[in-house]
């Protein structure tokens, strides 16, 4: 109970971080018995520099391990430096580092980790539910999947993969494909909005299927879609990726084609689990792979019943 753990998450105002953080206070309290107080959360708003400051902190207070949600990715090599320094264990969730990164924490036996998920089986997740519409997403016959990206942060590997993996299982699948529109929109659900009416706006009918690295974006996406006239699955196809509640009564109602569940609580469980596992001294892998979930009508109230 006595034992101290510091969590830094990139900003308290994204909806997925923000249940996992959740889900990862409660199973540190209930499956190891932490003092509430002794879990110290923090906002780094978005801002590198704010949490570098909060890691010094967390440091100097003495805490066993930290657990870290970067805001850029580039910044954890000068990071587990720092705590290597100071003997304290650092597991990175969510935004994963660079592979020369990883290895090194192999090669030099460093206490560090990374808990995530595999952003290309998400993408791939994501091309996959379009090849299982009606149409395989070519809704005028012409042989031609004509879409729209709207990426997340272009720092990250998440929106990297997503973008480039969702196209390939496409064409891997035997269609061809046509970019029309592709920009970021940085994880927000207002600029999800935003692109979409442009893309929107820019090519009308010619527009058959809006891909979103996140559910929040393609949240967005569907406010631009119904202001435009457009019907989802009647004249256009959008999926997502995090499974919101939201986004998944969405595709329980017929209002999205289909999202990707990013399953928090099995991410959070096991970034917990490792933090304790260097706190008592077990040998611990350098990586951890939890996998998605495709998430279409025919499981969409499974899902929500899980996530509800």
């Amino acid at each position: 109970s006595d034992l101290k753990v510091g969590i830094c998450i990139y900003k308290f105002n994204d909806y997925f971080m923000t249940l996992y953080r959740e889900e990862l206070k409660s199973y540190l309290m209930s499956q190891y018995g932490i003092a509430e107080g002794n879990i110290t959360i923090m906002d780094s708003k978005g801002d590198q520099e704010e949490q570098n400051t909060q890691i010094d902190n967390f440091l100097s207070h003495d805490v066993d391990v930290l657990i870290l949600n970067l805001v850029q990715a580039s910044a954890a090599e000068s990071i587990v430096n720092q705590c290597k320094e100071a003997g304290v264990p650092v597991v990175f969730i969510n935004r994963e580092p660079e592979e020369s990164e990883l290895k090194r924490w192999a090669d030099e036996a460093i206490a560090a980790a990374y808990v995530g998920a595999d952003a290309e089986q998400s993408g791939t997740f994501q091309g996959e539910i379009i090849l299982e519409t009606p149409n395989k997403g070519d809704f005028n016959g012409d042989g031609v999947v004509s879409y729209a990206m709207i990426m997340g942060d272009p720092e990250t590997v998440d929106a990297q993969y997503r973008t480039e993996f969702s196209i390939k299982a496409l064409e891997d699948g035997g269609m061809k494909t046509e970019k029309l529109f592709e920009q970021h929109g940085d994880w927000d659900q207002t600029r999800g909005q935003e692109l979409a009416a442009s893309a929107l706006a820019q090519y009308g009918d010619k527009l058959e299927v809006i891909f979103c690295n996140n559910d929040a974006m393609a949240l967005g996406a569907l406010q631009a879609i119904e202001a435009a006239g457009r019907t989802v699955n009647k004249d256009i196809y959008l999926v997502g990726v995090d499974a919101l509640v939201e986004v998944v009564e969405n595709v329980m109602n017929d209002k999205m084609t289909g999202t990707v569940f990013n399953d928090y609580f099995g991410q959070a469980h096991k970034a917990a689990d490792v933090a304790l596992d260097f706190v008592n001294g077990k040998d611990v892998d350098n990586v951890y792979m939890v996998d998605y979930v495709k998430v279409t009508a025919e499981n969409a109230s499974e899902i929500l019943e899980l996530i509800k």
